[in-house]
């Protein structure tokens, strides 16, 4: 291994320098001043203190530099897939046909129903929060009464509802 990481000269360091300012970004505005501060000669370690960056993250990013040029600087945190969705659309729509109708015991539809829907649809396991996030992807939201005190005085809710504490203007 070299004792000095050296840099491919893809860019001057003036460019370097200002592709640093100019960037938007705040990590590739960060790549772009380690990258410079390199090539105008500081070691990697001190540039690692400058731009709080390990030194070997600012030699993988010197690494990336060097083997793809100005477009291996980019962020790639963004460019992730990410985990593919639960449901496939078709069964996203399956899902919305069903939910129009009644639940299959007749009452009304609730997360752990659907993530039992989707069990037998998927032929795995599925929680009941899966089943309620799935709900309120397709717009479904829990409609049902709110509920009342059983216990409660009729004569004091008549009284209370026709205004018997009103409050007083102190004007």
């Amino acid at each position: 291994m070299p004792r000095f990481v050296v840099l491919v000269p893809h860019l001057p360091p003036d460019e370097l320098g200002s592709r640093y300012r100019h960037a938007h970004d705040p990590v590739e505005r960060t790549h772009w001043h380690l990258l410079w501060l390199v090539a105008r000669g500081q070691r990697v370690p001190e540039v690692a203190q400058l731009v709080g960056y390990t030194a070997n993250w600012v030699r993988e990013i010197i690494r990336r530099y060097n083997a793809a040029g100005p477009a291996g600087i980019t962020d790639r945190r963004q460019q992730g897939a990410g985990h593919p969705p639960l449901l496939s659309p078709t069964l996203r729509a399956a899902l919305r046909h069903d939910l129009d109708g009644p639940a299959p015991d007749g009452g009304l539809w609730s997360g752990p129903k659907v993530a039992a829907w989707m069990a037998d649809h998927l032929g795995r396991p599925v929680g009941a929060p899966r089943g309620w996030e799935a709900m309120r992807a397709l717009g479904f939201t829990p409609q049902r009464p709110r509920p009342r005190a059983t216990n409660a005085d009729p004569v004091a809710q008549a009284a209370f509802k026709k205004g018997g504490s009103r409050r007083r203007s102190t004007r």
